[in-house]
């Protein structure tokens, strides 16, 4: 599941798994699990989080493969990746090797920037599991305990204005052209992430071929 930032792709895929039955992560939720067990993935990962740049095309990919070979799945659900041109082709290239590759399904939600920034600034993010929630639709405020796991809330770092900029910036250089070659393959679905999120999960459970209706 690809979007732009505050699109929606944790919430919308943590409800598709769920619905699909299918294990899903994040890069950054397997990132989490790497530096909890101190593995050398884990440290090399977080020398360039911790710098608050991207990490290698060849880093995200141990890190997946390290995560799938974990679980040899039949089917997963990955939440924004691949993130950029380079680990889309090495990825299909994994899958290939896989024989799953001709199974691959992406699904793209569609945001503006002005509604991105009107989510960025209502957005808070549990800096212990990671979840992420609206303030105004789940009523809650800075250091409430987090929903999920009790953590604390908090502001990103990254969700100053100029922050988003340059991931939006990012985004439209690095990831758009991921979306572009999943399209001309026939593998990518979009989806019109603007809407409310029952609508947007239906139209999610449809394009999949999940066949719920959204509750």
């Amino acid at each position: 599941m690809l979007g732009p930032p505050a699109s929606g792709k944790g919430t919308q895929a943590e409800l598709l798994a769920e619905k699909a039955g299918l294990p899903s992560a994040s890069t950054g939720a397997m990132l989490r699990q790497e530096r909890h067990s101190g593995s050398a993935l884990g440290i090399e990962a977080e020398k360039w989080t911790k710098e608050g740049k991207l990490f290698p095309d060849d880093l995200a990919m141990r890190v997946v493969e390290h995560w799938l070979n974990a679980g040899r799945w039949d089917g997963f659900l990955l939440d924004g990746f691949p993130r950029t041109l380079g680990q889309a082709v090495a990825f299909d290239q994994m899958l290939a090797a896989r024989g799953i590759k001709d199974d691959l399904l992406v699904l793209q939600l569609d945001l503006s920037d002005e509604a991105i920034k009107a989510r960025v600034a209502d957005r808070l993010t549990c800096r212990d599991c990671g979840a992420t929630y609206g303030a105004s639709f789940h009523k809650l405020a800075e250091s409430d305990p987090c929903p999920a796991c009790g953590g604390t809330l908090e502001r990103r770092g990254d969700d100053t204005s100029s922050a988003l900029e340059n991931r939006l910036a990012q985004y439209r250089d690095l990831t758009l052209p991921v979306c572009e070659y999943y399209e001309n393959s026939g593998r990518l679905r979009r989806i019109d992430a603007s809407l409310s999120r029952p609508v947007i999960h239906q139209a999610i459970l449809d394009a999949a071929g999940v066949g719920v209706e959204a509750q």
